[in-house]
C-alpha cells in the first residue's frame, strides 16, 4: 500500500477533465500538490489546493524546468501524473508535419523527458523510505490503434512502450511507473483536435470514475491498468 497523506505530487495537465478529478482525488487524499497546464487561471479556477506551475510541454526546455520547479516547491518530489495530451483526427494519408510534431512533443517526448528529469529526485524519495511513482495515460489506442486515429494511436504507443521498458529499470531505484489504458473518457479532449474532426463517439467513461480507478492502483501498489481494468 502506497500511502498519499503528506506526499509531494506533481500533476499535469490538472486543468483537463481527467487530470482535475485525479488532482481532486489526490488532494483528499493528503497529497500536498504541484498543478500544472499551461495557463494559471485554469488551474486557479479549479480551486484544488496546491502550488500553480505552468509549462508548455511541446517546448523540451519547460519539460525540464517544470520538473525542477516542482521540486523546490516542498524540497521533494513522491509522485508524477502524466495526465496532458492532445489529439488529432483524419487519415494517415494526409496527416501535416506539425500535427506529427505537435503529437509526438506532448504525448511521447513529453513523459520521457518528465521521466528522465525527475528521476533523480524519486530516487532520492525511495531512499527516503517512501513510494514514488509515476503515471502515464497512453489510453486504449496504445492497444488498440484506431483508423483515422493513426498518429495520436502511435504516439500514446510509443509512450506505453517507453514505460514498460524503463520501468524494469527504474524499479531498481525503488520508482514506479504505471499506465493507465482507459477507453474514451468523457474528458473533452476530443472537442479541440489539433487537428480534423472528431467523428460520433459513443458515450464515453465518466471522468471521476476512471480517476478513482487510477488513484486506486496508485494506493494498491498496482503495476499496469490495461483498458479491462477499467470494466466494461
Amino acid at each position: 500500500m502506497t500511502t498519499l497523506a503528506g506526499t509531494s505530487v506533481l500533476v499535469i495537465g490538472a486543468s483537463g477533465g481527467l487530470g482535475s478529478e485525479i488532482a481532486r482525488l489526490l488532494s483528499a487524499a493528503g497529497a500536498q500538490l504541484i498543478l500544472s497546464a499551461r495557463y494559471a487561471s485554469a488551474l486557479e479556477a479549479l480551486r484544488i489546493p496546491g502550488a500553480v506551475v505552468t509549462a508548455n510541454l511541446a517546448r523540451p526546455a519547460e519539460v525540464d524546468e517544470l520538473v525542477a520547479a516542482a521540486v523546490r516547491v516542498h524540497g521533494r518530489l513522491d509522485g508524477i501524473v502524466i495526465a496532458a495530451g492532445v489529439v488529432a483526427f483524419g487519415p494517415a494519408a494526409s496527416l501535416r508535419d506539425d500535427t506529427l510534431d505537435n503529437l509526438f512533443a506532448v504525448n511521447t517526448f513529453a513523459p520521457i523527458r518528465l521521466i528522465r528529469s525527475a528521476h533523480d529526485a524519486l530516487a532520492a524519495s525511495a531512499a527516503a523510505g517512501r513510494e514514488p511513482f509515476v503515471v502515464t495515460i497512453s489510453g486504449v489506442v496504445s492497444e488498440h490503434p484506431t483508423a483515422n486515429l493513426a498518429a495520436y494511436s502511435a504516439s500514446k504507443a510509443a509512450i506505453h512502450a517507453f514505460g514498460q521498458a524503463a520501468a524494469r529499470e527504474l524499479r531498481r531505484d525503488g520508482i514506479r511507473i504505471l499506465d493507465a489504458r482507459p477507453g474514451h473518457t468523457e474528458t473533452g479532449l476530443s472537442s479541440h483536435p489539433i487537428a480534423g474532426t472528431a467523428p460520433r463517439l459513443a458515450v464515453g467513461y465518466q471522468p471521476d470514475l476512471v480517476a478513482r480507478r487510477i488513484v486506486d492502483a496508485i494506493v494498491n501498489g498496482e503495476l499496469d491498468l490495461p483498458s479491462t481494468a477499467f470494466g466494461a
